[in-house]
């Protein structure tokens, strides 16, 4: 466990009591889907449960957090379930120490495994539970949310497309066009395979480019741990969110894996963007969701995609011949929902 040793914050929404709220993703753009609905858990006594990657370890450094075992059902997938039976086991436990400890009154979790039993505990401790399918599912639901939603005592989407999957549930979409002017950038490229698994073959697809002299900015490259490294580039296994940050603010062009943490955070700051999705069938993720998130985006001229190197070449001609576009997650609506909903649920508890 790591903690912070700063308190959350005291200002709240008027009529609002505090509440104890455990909120719960994964790594990569899972949190950072929570850290977009600060304006509702800030306001009460919270506590975070995700995976120790660099923006979990980033996320301790200000607030109370726990870390608990990568753990998904793809890992069996791709060939190594006695790992994800013995991520689970250890989750299994971890998790139940975390909940029996903080007896969170509500669970807020965007998935995905990694917080499966971390949900489970809290249901069964009593705390009312809110899951938020990811925004990164568009067409259909996520295997987390499929597994969560007869626990939810309140679902959220974020793609109207899922509404024929659960009739009750609450649909907000976030995504947002910025009229925004783009930051000064300076001849860069970024390069970012995400927080959770090395992407070689991206890696490899900007370094061949390099080579050939298609791609003449000033190189950055993050690998991932263990990731491949080319040689005359400069590469970094992981960064501090501040610093992926820094690098975005000043970068033309990313290059990036199909993560809508990596794509938010990149057009946010005027990037042009060109993304490679993991597919499954290279065993390079758990399943087709990077490339439904990647044609969602391009479908919006938002980005490039490329499936191979060549494909790079032709999709980093594209961005680099259009006006950059500006888009970001805008949780309004969905953040006065919550606010109401917790205000709702404190009642209770403070008039008892």
């Amino acid at each position: 466990m790591v903690t912070s040793t700063e308190e959350a914050p005291s200002s709240r929404p008027p009529g609002t009591g505090r509440l104890r709220i455990c909120l719960a993703a994964s790594g990569g753009g899972h949190v950072r889907q929570l850290l977009d609905l600060e304006p509702v858990w800030s306001a009460h006594d919270y506590f975070f449960v995700t995976e120790d990657t660099a923006l979990g370890r980033s996320l301790a450094s200000d607030h109370r957090c726990y870390f608990i075992p990568h753990v998904a059902i793809g890992q069996a997938r791709l060939g190594s379930p006695l790992r994800m039976l013995a991520g689970a086991v250890k989750s299994f436990f971890r998790s139940a120490g975390i909940i029996l400890k903080e007896r969170p009154q509500v669970i807020l979790t965007t998935g995905a495994g990694a917080v499966w039993f971390a949900l489970i505990w809290a249901r069964l401790t009593g705390a009312r539970c809110v899951v938020i399918e990811s925004f990164a599912r568009f067409d259909r639901p996520s295997l987390f949310a499929k597994l969560a939603a007869p626990l939810a005592h309140v679902m959220v989407l974020q793609s109207k497309a899922l509404a024929p999957f659960y009739p009750k549930a609450k649909v907000f979409d976030p995504l947002k066009y910025l009229d925004t002017p783009r930051p000064p950038k300076q001849p860069l490229l970024f390069a970012t395979v995400g927080a959770t698994l090395p992407f070689d073959r991206m890696v490899k697809s900007v370094a061949d480019l390099v080579d050939r002299g298609e791609i003449t900015e000033k190189v950055i490259v993050q690998t991932g741990i263990g990731g491949f490294a080319p040689e005359g580039i400069e590469t970094l296994e992981t960064l501090p969110f501040d610093r992926i940050q820094a690098l975005l603010k000043d970068a033309d062009i990313v290059v990036c894996h199909g993560g809508t943490g990596s794509l938010i955070t990149a057009l946010r700051q005027g990037c042009r963007v060109v993304a490679m999705p993991r597919l499954p069938e290279l065993n390079e993720h758990y399943d087709n969701h990077q490339a439904e998130i990647t044609e969602a985006f391009a479908a919006r001229g938002l980005i490039g995609v490329a499936k191979s190197t060549e494909e790079l070449s032709a999709a980093l001609k594209a961005v680099r011949e259009r006006p950059p576009r500006l888009a970001t997650t805008d949780p309004a609506e969905l953040i006065a929902y919550l606010n109401d909903l917790l205000a709702e649920w404190s009642r209770p508890a403070r008039g008892g």
